[in-house]
């Protein structure tokens, strides 16, 4: 029997997708590749065709932020293994069109390229158009960016091509000092290693929105095959190597992130002992660099320093999860360090473990953290008189809707203006570029080249200053020279926190616990659900749409008292700007708890959000007791709130 009519009979007895054979049919005969169509053999031969409705059930979609799927399959073909041992990354990506491989990230360079073309020549722009391409550590990124910077290349594009692995934010400022019309990162950020991504920012280094993103996408779906014709070679874009000269110009700039560095003249700040991670990822090419720089007392983890795609020492290299930081923390307690610092491999998010009251070893969610490093760093412009009540008004505390109130209280609190974004750092970066936008021209001329002493007073004087950005999702940003969440940024600001509280004779935990007392306790609890697969993406759009179809009228005894569907009702933020339509749901409870339901952008789950407080009387503070008091109340209220959800969502899906 031949494959095609093999692949038919599975299809008419229901064990693969037609869209899977649609799939399979369109990248066979768009390609002679005979990795194709050995490792398609071989899994319909083993009637694994569950991995082929996986690998097939759709074309990876590029969306509003890139690429991101299986760069390894979960059955990895004979052909794909090539030579490579079975512990080790195999010799080829996973086949299929709903993979990270050569074929996806060919198709979307092409588009890529293909817009700014059209985009320039709209602009009435000379000149070729120029990308800068940048990776991690994962599997096949190194080689997906040459390929990739070649084809952009062929097609007449100028590339700036990182000479090894780089930070997803040293990639954005890159962008933005070449003045280049898009950067791209080869990564999945935090997810397992089995995944990759093919991350794009535009010319002001954010990710994109629209209208670009649009029409990219646009351009890179209308390419259905691998193969095309390079331009004539001296119309093709020539290559320029990053390197030692762009590292050294970022440090200087995330050096301009610590505001008091003479708290390290202070004898218990000296002291303050750091472990960091990276993970096996980017952030070993600079934190460990900036740390000694700056004068922190920090020890790294020797196994996880080393560079590999694998991961081999944690099961998934997420900071956010606890057994990710576990070797860090073991030091830690060997050693005696007072705090644990980790990144992710693209180095754009970070997750710390500190010090409780019984000198046991915590991990801080990314909204605790967020919160502290806003907190400290509003109180610390003040004190340094950077801040005053004759500019605070042009001062600005971004953050996403799903992360924790407390910091709109702490903005509040000072007199700072806090604005709410959809989900994902382009928001808060689109933001950036709308206070750039507001300049002055003379000034806006020659922004990307102020200093940070001299953008700081342009932006206190003309638009709007950022004094602190975040996402609960463990992203920070500190200053708007990269447009992306910033994990090196992210570890001198949490090292120097970690510092201050240590010169009051405090643990960070500590700090924190002052912090509540002031404002309030806030406890966010996040949960998700996982559907993997052609299946599981069915699931999760059947619960997505049920929510906004029939919203709950109660929850775990509480009447709900307020909905806000941002896939329909028109939201506007707290400046007044019109909210894009997102698939997410914010329910709001009669007994002050709230939670919000939104598929993951970028990961095959469904995430819920759920939110507690307990708050003092205006002008009061929490007594200490009584803070204790509303960590357990408050707890209970969103561990009982998490136990409906579930039970609820069991009943949703089974309707």
């Amino acid at each position: 029997m031949s494959l095609d009519a093999q692949l038919q009979a599975a299809t008419a007895s229901g064990k693969l997708l037609s869209a899977s054979l649609d799939n399979i049919r369109a990248l066979l005969a768009a390609s002679d590749n005979p990795l194709y169509r050995a490792s398609i053999e071989e899994l319909a031969n083993a009637d694994l065709w569950e991995e082929l409705n996986d690998r097939f059930f759709q074309a990876l979609k590029f969306g509003t932020g890139g690429l991101r799927g299986r760069t390894i399959g979960r059955n990895v073909t004979k052909a794909e293994r090539g030579n490579a041992p079975a512990d080790h990354r195999p010799d080829h990506p996973c086949v299929g069109t709903n993979a990270m491989n050569f074929y996806n990230v060919s198709r979307a360079t092409r588009g890529l390229v293909t817009y700014i073309q059209n985009y320039r020549a709209n602009a009435g722009l000379g000149g070729k158009p120029s990308i800068v391409f940048a990776h991690d550590t994962r599997h096949f990124s190194s080689e997906f960016a040459k390929f990739c910077a070649q084809i952009a290349m062929d097609h007449g594009a100028d590339v700036y091509l990182f000479d090894g692995c780089r930070a997803t934010p040293e990639m954005s400022f890159a962008v933005r000092q070449l003045r280049a019309d898009a950067g791209v990162m080869l990564t999945a950020s935090h997810n397992p290693p089995h995944d990759n991504g093919y991350k794009v920012n535009f010319n002001d280094g954010a990710g994109i929105v629209e209208p670009h993103a649009t029409g990219i996408i646009k351009e890179v779906n209308a390419i259905k095959g691998e193969s095309y014709t390079a331009l004539p070679e001296d119309q093709r874009g020539k290559l320029t190597t990053l390197g030692d000269d762009m590292d050294q110009q970022y440090l200087e700039r995330v050096e301009t992130m610590m505001l008091q560095p003479e708290l390290l003249k202070n004898e218990a700040a000296k002291k303050l002992m750091i472990v960091y991670t990276a993970l096996h990822g980017t952030g070993g090419v600079l934190v460990p660099v900036i740390l000694k720089k700056l004068g922190f007392n920090f020890l790294t983890v020797p196994e996880q320093d080393v560079r590999d795609g694998r991961f081999p020492t944690v099961k998934s290299p997420n900071p956010e999860n606890a057994p990710a930081l576990k070797m860090a923390v073991d030091l830690a307690n060997k050693e005696g360090a007072d705090i644990v610092i980790g990144t992710d491999p693209d180095c754009d998010r970070m997750g710390v473990g500190v010090r409780n009251a019984k000198g046991e070893m915590v991990l801080l969610t990314g909204n605790q953290t967020g919160s502290l490093m806003g907190w400290y760093r509003i109180k610390t412009m003040f004190d340094l008189g950077i801040l005053n009540e004759s500019n605070k008004d042009n001062a600005v505390f971004l953050k996403t809707y799903v992360t924790s109130p407390l910091q709109d209280a702490i903005a509040a609190k000072f007199g700072i203006r806090c604005v709410n974004t959809l989900t994902g750092f382009k928001w808060i970066s689109a933001k950036l570029n709308k206070y750039e936008s507001a300049l002055p021209e003379e000034i806006r001329a020659k922004y990307r080249d102020l200093s940070a002493a001299e953008s700081r007073a342009a932006r206190l004087q003309h638009s709007r200053f950022l004094v602190f950005g975040g996402e609960e999702s463990y992203g920070y940003m500190g200053d708007d020279f990269s447009r992306d969440k910033d994990g090196n940024g992210a570890v001198i600001m949490f090292a120097e926190l970690a510092a201050y509280a240590a010169s009051r004779g405090l643990t960070v935990a500590g700090l924190l616990d002052e912090v509540y007392c002031d404002v309030g306790y806030f406890l966010e609890v996040n949960q998700s659900k996982v559907f993997e697969g052609a299946s599981g993406a069915a699931q999760i759009a059947k619960l997505a749409d049920s929510y906004g179809s029939n919203p709950p009228k109660e929850v775990d005894g509480s009447a709900v008292v307020n909905v806000r569907d941002f896939r329909k009702d028109e939201i506007k933020d707290e400046e007044g700007d019109i909210v894009s339509k997102e698939k997410m749901l914010f329910v709001d409870l009669a007994d002050g708890r709230s939670f919000a339901v939104r598929p993951s952008g970028t990961e095959p789950k469904i995430k819920y959000y759920m939110f507690g407080r307990n708050v003092p009387a205006a002008g009061q503070k929490l007594s200490a007791e009584e803070l204790e008091a509303a960590k357990a109340k408050v707890t209970r209220a969103l561990g009982s709130m998490w136990t409906w959800l579930e039970k609820d969502i069991d009943a949703r899906l089974a309707s």
